[in-house]
């Protein structure tokens, strides 16, 4: 409803623009500083002053009247210099809300496909706290976007050929001798959690390199056997992939995230993808091969291609230290080269696909299937050909992102390569405090710093299922205090939903560019900007509609009760007009997150909803209200309030506990 009629009121700007002025111009809205300037406010007259050579209040006059027209508004006033407020009917408005129970409601689904890759952990060690972060705004803007009514395919891009999952495999194979075998006998111990192992073997295998560095060739022959998918090597490499996906989406899944599809960097390489890709850009000269200096024997784009005012060096040609290695001197393609071959596979422009076969099924019944290079006879979804992309990748991979829609450029897919979004974040860190909670031992230096950086290279760092089962654990304490006699897997259960609000509410509080300090007293408080407290909010308006239903109260009939007259009425009063009017917003909260990329808005209007309703719960009493009609109203309110919150959560993936 508040979508509509901000629609239905910029049109008519718009219009007057056009006929009055000859301007085809667009017309925002805006919320006014105060709220009793009124509901909305139209600042165009302002920007529009130099070029009509008149005063902005003279010519917010003329926009001004064709407002009055608008069967919603009651009234339409100019302010300061040209400032054009508008004031809603009230109770027109809650009207309509109250018939259209005011559920956040999808919209119709748009047949252009969007695609969100997230997470993309190398799938050679358990999932850490910056995975996190990635996976849960992946996560929340897919939500986002399907609340919105877009089609939306979610992709987690699985990196089974690269070093890092070589270099777990030079652990088993040469350092630990272990063959095939004796790992696949280790998935069986239920004593091992594999990915934890891995973890532990990573950070062994990267020390042993700094003392041995002859060693580091294992590593290249250890991708040379995985890329060619021949010998031990790559069975083993297989194995590690695949058990540590596997692990990762189960963590994933604790959180509520889920894929759609995994596309694996081996079948872009089986499967010709790359080889495709590099006749491509060898034909269209978007790389050259370096006949001498540093790079000799490369394939190379060069600087030019992807930034705006590429470096000179002394003799005023491009800098060699510029171009951007695509196919290195031994012939393997690094990553950003698969990446520009995954890129163009992703709008439909590669002239190839890939085979398919499921991986697995959540609890909820949804499918999550994998990319393979055989053939498969069952039939598959129809996965790619998106009409926009969305990389959920930290702001360090910035400069690999330019390469990749560089290449898209040169390649002439100028219109792809607008559509290619680097949905960029900063990194997680921690707090001191909630290091000595995890027990991540600090210099008195690290101490006194305010946040503490992570390495998982180093085997330092907080494992994401270890985070998020100390949430667990402190939420339980706090759930078992306030409520002992409650059953004890209900109090678990509580705890989890409680934990996992926090968790992903923080990661998403923040705006994208900001980095984190996770806390976990800060995360997990009642208080302030936090999951719980939104949550709380919710639970509150629950127990009062239940409770009214236990002590004998039946729920009016909303629509018959609540006319037009009745909320005029009950809405002059208002605080509750302002509860009623943010809790509207929901679906344009959401749809201005999605304009600016930042799912933090949203999280920022659920902790908004949250404060005006725990107000209003503390300013009210619903149930002893005397008045029944308005007791109708105050409950009505609290339903409404309540569904616009739990429509939020789901876009947020947060559910409300039964109590807290």
């Amino acid at each position: 409803m508040f979508q509509e009629i901000e629609a239905k009121l910029a049109e008519t700007v718009e219009r007057t623009l056009r006929e009055k002025f000859g301007l085809k111009l667009k017309v925002s809205l805006e919320q006014p500083k105060q709220s009793s300037f009124g509901e909305l406010s139209i600042p165009i007259a302002f920007q529009l002053a130099r070029q009509l050579r008149k005063a902005p209040r003279q010519i917010a006059e003329e926009l001004a009247a064709p407002l009055t027209h608008v069967r919603e508004v009651a009234a339409v006033e100019i302010a300061g210099n040209g400032y054009i407020n508008v004031r809603l009917q009230r109770g027109a408005y809650a009207a309509s809300l109250v018939k259209g129970s005011g559920v956040p409601r999808e919209q119709t689904g748009s047949a252009q496909k969007i695609i969100v890759e997230h997470t993309n952990i190398n799938p050679n060690k358990a999932a850490h706290i910056g995975h996190l972060r990635n996976a849960v705004l992946g996560d929340t803007f897919a939500r986002m976007l399907r609340r919105r009514g877009r089609y939306v395919e979610v992709q987690n891009y699985i990196d089974n050929t690269g070093v890092q999952v070589a270099d777990v495999v030079v652990g088993f194979h040469f350092l630990q001798k272990k063959s095939p075998v004796d790992v696949k006998a280790m998935l069986d111990d239920p004593q091992i959690r594999f990915d934890y192992f891995c973890w532990d073997l990573y950070a062994r295998t990267s020390a042993y390199y700094g003392e041995n560095p002859e060693a580091l060739g294992w590593r290249a022959e250890t991708l040379h056997a995985i890329e060619a998918d021949e010998g031990d090597l790559a069975e083993l490499g297989h194995i590690v992939a695949d058990a540590i996906v596997q692990a990762h989406l189960k963590t994933m899944y604790r959180l509520g995230i889920e894929y759609d599809l995994l596309p694996r960097e081996s079948e872009i390489l089986h499967l010709q993808f790359w080889a495709t890709a590099f006749e491509l850009l060898k034909e269209r000269k978007a790389i050259y091969f370096e006949e001498a200096g540093k790079n000799k024997g490369c394939w190379v784009m060069p600087a030019s291609a992807f930034r705006s005012t590429a470096q000179d060096s002394d003799e005023g040609a491009e800098s060699e230290e510029d171009s951007k290695v695509i196919v290195r001197s031994n012939g393997t393609v690094t990553y950003v080269g698969k990446d520009i071959a995954y890129q163009l596979w992703k709008f439909g422009l590669l002239g190839k696909d890939f085979f398919y076969r499921r991986w697995s099924q959540y609890p909820d019944g949804h499918e999550v299937w994998v990319t393979t290079d055989q053939p498969s006879p069952n039939e598959s979804p129809a996965f790619g050909r998106g009409a926009k992309v969305f990389n959920v990748i930290d702001s360090r991979q910035s400069y690999l992102q330019d390469v990749v829609v560089a290449g898209l450029r040169a390649l002439n897919f100028p219109e792809q390569a607008d559509a290619s979004v680097h949905f960029s974040y900063e990194m997680v860190a921690l707090t001191p405090r909630t290091c000595l909670e995890m027990g991540i031992a600090l210099s008195e230096e690290d101490k006194r710093r305010a946040y503490v950086e992570v390495s998982g290279r180093k085997g330092l760092g907080v494992k994401a299922d270890d985070l998020i089962d100390k949430l667990i654990e402190t939420a339980l304490a706090e759930v078992e205090d306030r409520h002992p006699q409650a059953d004890p897997q209900e109090r678990r259960t509580v705890a989890e939903q409680i934990a996992v609000g926090a968790l992903r509410y923080f990661m998403l509080k923040f705006t994208r560019n900001s980095v984190i300090a996770f806390d976990f007293h800060e995360a997990l408080s009642f208080e302030g900007e936090t999951g719980p407290y939104a949550q709380y909010a919710a639970v509150r308006a629950e127990q009062i509609l239940r409770q009214y239903v236990e002590r004998g109260g039946v729920m009016p009939d909303f629509e018959k009760v609540l006319t037009q007259e009745v909320l005029d009425r009950h809405l002059e009063t208002e605080d509750l007009w302002q509860l009623l009017w943010l809790a509207s917003k929901a679906d344009s909260a959401v749809e201005r997150a999605i304009s600016s990329g930042e799912p933090a808005h949203v999280a920022k209007y659920a902790f908004q909803l949250a404060q005006e309703f725990n107000a209003f719960y503390h300013d009210y009493r619903v149930i002893g209200e005397k008045n029944t009609e308005r007791q109708a109203v105050l409950l009505w309110l609290t339903r409404y309030a309540r569904e616009q919150l739990l429509g939020t959560f789901q876009v947020l993936g947060i559910d409300q506990p039964p109590y807290m």
